[in-house]
């Protein structure tokens, strides 16, 4: 079983649309001054984490390949007064990744919050899986990671030694499966175990240039990705216990506004109701 949208899986809408409408929160100017950039910003959890870092001051750069949702997301944003750009990419390419970087970077002249969201999951036995899912997951899972991050490095780093922070943050959406290997699962946690050995390494690179890099962990979240009788089959726990898409963007909001001083690395998020 697989998900349909490769740059909005780990982003995925619980009503199959854009822009989440969950309950409201205050805004505060956090992020007043700054630019964030979230992958996989189509539907769920990326869009979710675009409206809470908008709320806070951010102007958006907003990556993934459906148009159509990335622009009614952007008006959104707009109609709320913020700024914001969609940028149409395939992550899977190298090129198209590091092209929206820069893409970002030169419309807003900075950029000093990356979130890698978007990912891809195909479940299975291995004897019985596609090659081709499983380098759709390394593509899009790992090494979007990887380019998105080693091209925004550089205006990172800019960020922490003059923003108005003096302090910029990568964060890269995990997931549980990158904690606990499950059967049937085998290549999307092994995608997910390796972000989060990147993440570390990646951290220890950059921490004392006061780059943050944070890895958040998400658990049974209703997303596109996610939904469907065998998903919920095989992890044994009701969906209508699972997380919601703002759940997840709440923690990722947390991360990226704390003081200068404080750097919260790791979140993981699981439903109450969830054992593993």
């Amino acid at each position: 079983m697989s998900a349909t949208d490769a740059n909005g899986g780990n982003a995925g809408a619980a009503a199959g649309g854009a822009v989440v409408t969950g309950a409201a929160e205050p805004a505060d100017a956090a992020l007043s001054g700054c630019v964030a950039l979230v992958t996989g910003a189509s539907s769920g959890i990326g869009a979710a984490t675009a409206l809470a870092l908008a709320r806070r001051g951010a102007a958006l750069a907003l990556v993934a390949r459906r148009a159509d949702r990335l622009e009614e997301l952007a008006t959104a944003i707009r109609d709320r007064g913020g700024s914001c750009v969609a940028l149409t990419a395939d992550l899977r390419g190298a090129t198209q990744a590091r092209r929206a970087v820069e893409d970002a970077a030169d419309r807003f002249a900075r950029l000093d919050v990356l979130v890698n969201n978007a990912g891809y999951v195909a479940i299975g036995a291995v004897e019985e899986g596609d090659p081709e899912e499983w380098d759709r997951m390394v593509d899009l899972n790992l090494k979007a990671v990887l380019h998105m991050s080693q091209a925004a490095l550089p205006h990172l780093l800019r960020a922490a030694a003059d923003g108005p922070r003096r302090v910029a943050d990568l964060v890269n959406v995990s997931s549980v499966a990158g904690r606990v290997a499950r059967k049937n699962n085998s290549v999307y946690s092994a995608t997910k175990h390796a972000v989060g050995a990147f993440s570390e390494a990646l951290r220890q690179e950059v921490t004392g240039r006061g780059v943050r890099v944070g890895l958040v962990e998400p658990g049974m979240t209703t997303t596109e990705m996610s939904t469907g009788a065998g998903f919920a089959a095989a992890r044994d726990l009701p969906q209508s216990t699972w997380l919601d898409a703002e759940d997840i963007a709440r923690a990722i909001a947390f991360m990226v506004t704390q003081p200068p001083h404080a750097a919260v690395n790791e979140i993981m998020v699981r439903p109450t109701a969830q054992e593993h």
